[in-house]
Parts: structure tokens; sequence; C-alpha cells
């Protein structure tokens, strides 16, 4: 970032990596794309973000958009959903690869 652009605040990235996750599975019905948005922060985040971001939902914070949103519900009242996509099934430890970056 230049000097003249300001930072973002923990709750600010939290907030738009969600949401880029989000856009990310854009082309797929809303209600799948928050499966797998669920899904990809339940295998990806820190559990403090996690809590953080639980939170920032339950104290109204409207930035989080609609997919997005659905996705941090799903994650607080049903925890974390089977996998959705690729990107969050492993290999086991005597597979190829050993990440979802192959």
């Amino acid at each position: 970032m230049t000097q003249d652009s300001p930072m973002m605040s923990n709750q600010d990235r939290l907030i738009y990596m969600a949401n880029q996750i989000a856009r990310n599975f854009g082309t797929m019905d809303p209600a799948r794309a928050a499966d797998a948005v669920a899904d990809h922060i339940a295998s990806f985040w820190d559990p403090r973000m996690r809590a953080q971001i639980f939170e920032l939902q339950g104290k109204g914070d409207v930035r989080l958009g609609p997919v997005a949103a659905a996705a941090i519900t799903i994650l607080r009242q049903s925890g974390a959903p089977p996998h959705q996509t690729q990107a969050t099934e492993f290999n086991s430890v005597s597979g190829v690869g050993h990440s979802d970056a192959g």
C-alpha cells in the first residue's frame, strides 16, 4: 500500500476476504455457494478469524454480502458443511500433492 492509502483493520480485512470468497463462487446457485464459502472458511481460516467474523455478524455488521452472510450463519448454526469443492478435499498422507494447491 502507498503511504496515502488507508490500512484495513482486521475486521475490515475479514469482511473483505469473506465477500471475496463468495464472489469466487458467484456462478453457483446462492445456497450452494453459501455452503462452498462455509466449507472454505471452515477449512482454511484460523479459529480466531472465524470467531471474529462470527462476532461481527452477531453484532449486526451489514457489510457481508448475502452469500458470505449465509455462509457465516451456516457455520455458526451447524458447523462445517461437507466438502463442497475439490479444493477442500485433501489427499491422504500417501497421496500426491498433500494440499489444495496440487
